[in-house]
């Protein structure tokens, strides 16, 4: 574990591995560095992965000062200083959004993105998220129902079935999920405005000149895949690709060569 520090200060934990040019990998939801270290033992041998834990999460420190979706995309800005400039990024689900960010933000140290399934709802195939989803959250976590906070964000965000979530509490890594389900709210904060059943909030992405790869799974919900299609249709220079019999979790076999051949063209 290496660590480096956010333009606020904060203490960003991350693994390198590997040799060659950088790729930058950016966890959605839940998740910390290690959900990733199969995906970085397979990209290794072409390249430099660096994956890390968000602010908040695993080894990472957070800030006391109020959360701000800039504040991550300095963390990012950070790991991209550790890498060398230009990099490439890998955003999954709301990762993917906040590498959306970064190489909106930072185009000249961005030399490629792949995007897996940011989830955007961008019409009325499903429910978009209410009003009060971040402050709903937020008040969950504040009164110790980590538990319910982290079924609320399920449910309600990605849209997993209710009696599936009642099944994953009985699960072994349920707590490791719990401890993390003060970043919640931070998702939330990045989704702001792009779950309300409206393509329009992605034109924010209309002048992106980056390379750009935007993925989904076959297996994933009509609501997914068209987001996935309605960003590649914004964005000037992008490509689409379906996983077959893929959902929002890809098998590491079945993802790796994809970004090799994308990363390495």
């Amino acid at each position: 574990m290496e660590r480096t520090r956010s333009a606020d200060g904060t203490a960003i934990a991350f693994d390198r591995s590997g040799k060659g040019p950088a790729i930058v990998v950016v966890g959605g939801a839940l998740a910390d560095r290690s959900a990733f270290a199969i995906l970085a033992a397979r990209l290794a041998p072409r390249f430099t992965v660096i994956a890390f834990d968000r602010r908040g999460r695993g080894d990472s420190d957070d800030t006391a000062a109020p959360y701000a979706v800039e504040r991550e995309v300095e963390d990012i800005a950070a790991l991209l200083d550790e890498a060398g400039d230009p990099a490439s990024l890998f955003g999954h689900s709301s990762g993917a959004v906040l590498a959306l960010e970064t190489a909106r933000t930072l185009p000249e140290r961005v030399s490629k993105l792949a995007l897996y399934e940011p989830p955007f709802v961008i019409d009325d195939s499903r429910p978009g998220a209410p009003a009060d989803f971040v402050t709903h959250l937020e008040t969950l976590v504040s009164e110790g129902r980590t538990g319910d906070a982290v079924g609320y964000f399920m449910t309600t965000g990605p849209g997993v079935p209710a009696e599936v979530v009642e099944s994953m509490r009985g699960e072994g890594y349920w707590p490791s999920l719990e401890a993390v389900a003060h970043t919640l709210a931070y998702e939330g904060r990045i989704m702001l405005g792009l779950m309300g059943g409206s393509p329009e909030p992605l034109e924010r992405w209309t002048s992106l000149s980056v390379p750009t790869l935007v993925m989904d799974g076959g297996a994933s919900p009509p609501w997914q895949r068209a987001a996935v299609r309605a960003l590649a249709s914004v964005l000037p220079d992008a490509r689409q690709r379906t996983l077959a019999d893929q959902d929002h979790g890809p098998a590491d076999d079945v993802l790796a060569p994809v970004l090799v051949d994308f990363f390495a063209g």
